[in-house]
């Protein structure tokens, strides 16, 4: 065991000056004061350098720029090649290994040794390289490098020792499988045509053995010229010259036939009977003009020519529409017989492979689907059906499908019944239209390991719909989706101020907010808006309730000359202290200062939500919607942070204006400020206000104010509400009921909210931080200098970066202390804003279960300010042993669930106090605080900060969280650079592991703990 001080004290290794006992950073001005020394604190010292040897275990998504395909129909497993060099091996779900060239090269072709285990990969620097894939991590055995010639081409037949290797010069090379290297025999492009040829016939680009005879070798050149090559008697059996390009060839399994597509979109048929012409011209998507001459197709890339036993053979290419139909997407044509079918794809087609039941060429192929490789999915089509429908996935290897990815969230240790229970109600809700047909990827085998735990990554898209994965397992499976979308109305083209605010996409998903325990979900859209759902396993009837906040900046904050005529004086400052608009529901008042047709016509929110009763399957079932509104024809800021407690039952948004806290429990707004008024007097910096936009005020009146910036100041100490009660603001619409009163009156369009109680004074718009310039503390100590404000992207920032405004950038609920003199915890907000300001408010919340749905939540500003460098990104608390808090929840229940007369429902929370396990070591708690550059430990309630660590100077921190790992906690960080750096105790050095060069994939990393898992 060793003091709490010898665990951290390399933390300030890096901070010249902040050592223990080192000035407080939670004085009011912002200048540091004197810290009183921490008490002796034990904790255990568990971590060591050891703990942190990290690697990658998983990689999830697709391969990004695929661009070869390769499958075992033996093995049934099946790789993908990419333009980084990439190399992608898929099985059952599970079996899922990825590998590397060195190089970086582009993966140019991939082929198989089918069933046994190994696999021969062409690359773009004109390489051949065997891969070992017997062992658990595949390995190069063997390279071969082309020094003179380009590779253009490679094939190996089944249960061959030989490949073949096409050049870019025409030539043939034959390569020994087993021990690779050259054999010495070349087919030479002048022997392989007549000598009395002077063309060059181009680079070869198809090389394939006869069924009939494997000592036969069919050579395709791309100028249209096809030899067949006599291997053992080293000269060629025929030649064919056609005028057209060829892209590939495919043979009929007798031998005696094989099929070319060619670039004017055309298929042939040669007999080899007579190869002076082909037997068959095809062009299957080119029509006859009136001129009789047959419109121009784009190249047929690729055909296969399979046949079956019972029913005409299968021609299959990709390729070859018209050009004349602009706007057409890549498609799949099969053609069976006389019917043709075509299959449009949502990406371009990259390469596909036609699945048979034989892996021998030269018996009838009995063809069972296609897989077919998109630039951005895999999808496999079932033959056996005349719909030629899909084959379901049993893993989606493409997180975001046809919609773009905007943000993740990944949960892990969450309960052991929340991943069966998604995916029953997932289950239900799937589409049909999908092929019975197993999943033919099915290869390899694999283990659930012993250390797994339900691990759960929740995806947001364009679209608005939501995803969630169960990550627990290797490879990626999709438990549930949800769209957003549902709660509101359709959006007419060019209508609303959606479409004005995001032209394209405004239900697209920025941020989640999840509770595993209580299962309450938290969606943050584009548009300004806040979806909060509940799970229930019933299907249910419910009128969506809507709240509708003014959270603006507006130069109506301060008062001008015509409002001020009968007091010049400002004798009555409370009366004309800043007010936030708050909620209302369907109905848009115009405020005081905005009183013109154009404001009222500006209050509305950005999308409209349904406001009729809705019926919602079982799963996720949404129950509120906040918007923030337009003002004065601006659209509202996005939210940029949000928080939701489900033991507390609010939820807490801000952005660059200000500061929302909501209680859903009660559908009401509680606090609605500024940035600026969250400081209340304890601003850390002097702000100036600064001239109001649109020329609303005048010059006198701006005289006017800058006499009375005095009691300007009074004015914005005073409480954002005109109800004053010992330091706290409730909310306006919070008012007590009497028994049997409903909370939200009901009017004739349903549930309605009253913007303001009886007797209230009319809202004014709220005084915020935007609308202030900013300059920093006088103070010249060294601590000061280093809380001044710096943007942490840029080291050039002008002065109009320096203006910007200060957005609410991180929120955290928790059991803490909100003054110093504080003796008990009590449920607090903890905000972090992008000036590397940390603001406390403590709450006062009912406790009894009636009480709690009756009476008002009321919530201060402390004027507890502590600050760090850069933008804050994370709060996290520990208990004076060094352990992490938990945050408070609520346990789920099923409000949809049929009533018990004998057990009544009542909310059931769980709370960790910081006091509950520290007996020995005395009331209080450390906050840890993570910036964009710095961490900081603080020792609550007496708010000094004990230690200081600067995480980087010449990046910045991405995201970071305070990890659990081997019994004891870290500071994860992840900066911008790729640099993934966790921050120990012991000494206070870092370990970090830098993202390599080839990581811009489209998939997610997992970064585990090596010493947990292996």
């Amino acid at each position: 065991m060793k003091k709490f001080r010898k665990v951290l004290d390399g933390l300030t290794t890096s901070s010249p000056g902040a050592t223990v006992g080192s000035p407080s950073c939670g004085s009011a001005a912002g200048t540091p004061t004197a810290a009183p020394t921490p008490k002796e604190i034990d904790v255990q010292e568990t971590l060591v350098s050891e703990n942190f040897q990290l690697c990658k275990t998983v990689r999830h998504g697709f391969p990004y720029q695929p661009t070869a395909l390769a499958f075992d129909p033996v093995q049934k497993i099946l790789a993908i090649g990419s333009r980084s060099g990439g190399v992608r091996i898929l099985g059952r779900p599970g079996v899922d290994c990825y590998c590397q060239h060195e190089s970086g090269a582009a993966v140019l072709q991939l082929q198989f040794l089918i069933n046994e285990g190994a696999l021969v990969s062409a690359c773009a620097d004109d390489t051949l390289h065997l891969w070992n894939l017997r062992q658990r991590r595949p390995a190069i055995l063997h390279s071969l490098k082309f020094n003179r010639e380009r590779i253009t081409f490679c094939h190996l037949p089944f249960q061959s020792k030989w490949l073949y290797v096409g050049t870019e010069r025409g030539n043939t090379h034959i390569v020994n499988i087993e021990s690779f290297i050259l054999s010495g025999y070349v087919i030479m492009w002048n022997k392989a045509i007549e000598l009395s040829t002077k063309t060059h016939p181009g680079p070869v680009v198809h090389l394939s053995d006869s069924p009939k005879d494997e000592g036969k070798l069919l050579i395709g050149f791309e100028s249209g010229t096809i030899v067949q090559w006599d291997l053992r008697g080293k000269k060629a059996d025929f030649r064919i010259y056609y005028d057209e390009a060829i892209h590939s060839v495919s043979w009929h399994h007798e031998g005696k036939q094989f099929m070319c597509s060619h670039s004017d979109g055309s298929l042939t048929l040669w007999n080899l009977r007579n190869t002076t012409k082909p037997f068959q011209v095809t062009f299957p998507h080119g029509k006859i003009q009136k001129d009789a001459r047959k419109e121009s197709c784009k190249p047929i890339l690729k055909v296969e020519y399979k046949t079956c036993r019972n029913s005409e053979p299968f021609v299959i290419f990709s390729g070859g529409l018209s050009y004349d139909k602009a706007g057409r997407r890549p498609a799949l044509t099969i053609m069976h017989g006389k019917a043709i079918t075509v299959l449009e794809m949502d990406y371009p087609i990259v390469e596909f492979m036609v699945l048979c039941e034989t892996p021998y060429n030269n018996e009838v192929q009995e063809p069972y689907a296609v897989v077919v490789l998109l630039e951005k999915d895999l999808i496999v089509v079932d033959l056996t059906q005349s719909k030629y429908v899909t084959v379901k996935h049993t893993v989606r290897h493409h997180i975001s499908e046809s919609h773009h990815l905007t943000c993740t969230a990944y949960f892990a240790d969450c309960p052991p019944d929340i991943i069966p229970i998604l995916y029953s109600i997932g289950a239900k809700h799937k589409k049909t239209g999908y092929s019975q047909k197993e999943w033919p990827i099915s290869g390899g085998t694999w283990t659930l390991g012993s250390h797994t735990y339900p691990e759960i990554i929740i995806t947001g898209h364009a679209d608005g719909s939501i995803k969630f994965w169960d990550a627990s397992a290797i490879t990626l499976q999709m438990l549930y989706k949800m769209k957003t979308s549902k709660v509101f109305e359709k959006p007419k083209p060019g209508e609303g101020r959606a479409a004005e605010l995001v032209e394209e996409d405004p239900f697209a998903i920025q941020m989640v907010s999840w509770c595993p325990q209580s299962r309450m979900f938290c969606v943050v859209g584009i548009s300004a808006h806040i979806i909060l759902y509940r799970f229930s396993k019933y299907d249910a009837n419910t009128q969506i309730v809507s709240l509708e906040v003014r959270l603006q900046c507006d130069s109506d904050d301060v008062i001008s000359p015509s409002e001020n005529e009968n007091n010049p004086s400002f004798s009555e400052p409370g009366s004309h202290s800043p007010q936030p608009h708050h909620h209302h529901q369907h109905q848009h008042p115009a405020s005081p200062g905005s009183r013109t047709p154009e404001g009222i016509k500006d209050s509305i929110p950005c999308l409209k939500v349904k406001d009729r009763a809705v019926r919602v399957p079982p799963g996720y079932q949404s129950e509120l919607v906040i918007q923030l509104l337009w003002v004065d024809g601006e659209p509202p800021q996005q939210i940029t942070s949000l928080d939701i407690n489900s033991a507390y039952g609010l939820l807490a948004f801000g952005n660059c204006n200000g500061l929302a806290v909501v209680d859903y429990l009660q559908k009401t707004v509680i606090l609605c400020l500024s940035t600026l008024d969250l400081y209340g007097s304890t601003d850390p910096y002097q702000r100036l206000t600064r001239s109001p936009r649109r020329n609303r005020q005048s010059t006198s009146g701006l005289t006017e104010l800058t006499d009375n910036q005095q009691s300007i100041d009074m004015e914005r100490n005073k409480s954002p509400t005109s109800d004053h009660v010992n330091g706290h603001c409730t909310s306006p619409t919070s008012q007590p009921c009497s028994a049997g009163k409903p909370r939200i009156p009901m009017g004739p369009e349903g549930p309605r909210l009253t913007r303001r109680g009886p007797g209230r004074p009319p809202f004014r718009k709220a005084q915020s931080a935007a609308c202030m310039e900013i300059s920093l503390p006088v103070s010249h100590t060294e601590e000061s200098r280093e809380n001044s404000f710096t943007r942490s992207r840029s080291s050039s920032v002008s002065s109009i970066d320096r203006d910007t405004k200060e957005a609410v950038t991180t929120l955290q609920f928790g059991e803490s202390y909100g003054r110093k003199n504080d003796v008990l915890p009590t449920p607090c907000l903890w905000v972090g804003t992008s000036l590397g300001v940390v603001l406390l408010i403590p709450m006062s919340i009912p406790t009894d279960q009636e009480e709690r749905m009756e009476e008002p939540v009321t919530m201060g500003v402390s004027g507890a300010v502590l600050m760090l460098k850069g933008s804050v990104l994370r709060f996290s608390f520990l208990d004076c042993m060094g352990a992490l808090i938990l945050t408070p929840y609520e346990v789920w229940r099923d409000h949809n669930a049929p009533e018990d007369p004998d057990r009544p429902r009542r909310r059931k929370l769980v709370h960790f106090s910081p006091s509950s396990s520290q007996d020995a070591c005395g009331d209080g708690h450390l906050a840890v605080v993570c910036s964009e550059r710095q961490a900081k430990v603080f020792l609550m309630p007496s708010q000094s900060c004990l230690f200081v660590h600067n995480i980087t100077e010449s990046s910045f921190v991405l995201r970071a969280d305070v990890v659990s790992v081997c019994n004891s906690v870290c500071l994860a960080c992840f900066c911008a650079n790729g640099h993934v750096m966790t921050l120990r105790y012991d000494h206070g050095r870092s370990s970090s592991l830098s993202l390599d060069k080839h990581n811009n994939d489209f998939f997610l990393f997992i970064l585990m703990f090596s010493v947990v898992y292996f």
